[in-house]
């Protein structure tokens, strides 16, 4: 199944763009990802289980990074979904 989310970012920090930067340049790795960046949220696409593990590390490194973060995120089943 393919998965896709949108996700946005809330450093609960003084300095709160750079986490936010850091966070979707470490998404844009993931070549086997459609990443896909707008004003205010990222949406993120793929195979279920890999997209998972990748939120599940790439959330992990945020908050060992920058102690408290909110991720706002909605999930929707991408099979038939056609992405730009």
């Amino acid at each position: 199944m393919r998965l896709v989310v949108e996700i946005s970012l809330y450093p609960l920090a003084e300095v709160y763009i750079e986490p936010i930067k850091d966070f979707i340049e470490r998404l844009n790795h993931y070549e086997d990802l459609y990443v896909k960046t707008e004003s205010t949220s990222t949406v993120i696409a793929g195979d279920n289980s890999h997209v998972m593990a990748v939120l599940q590390k790439e959330m992990q490194v945020t908050h060992e990074q920058v102690g408290q973060a909110i991720f706002v995120c909605k999930f929707l089943n991408g099979t038939h979904m056609e992405l730009n």
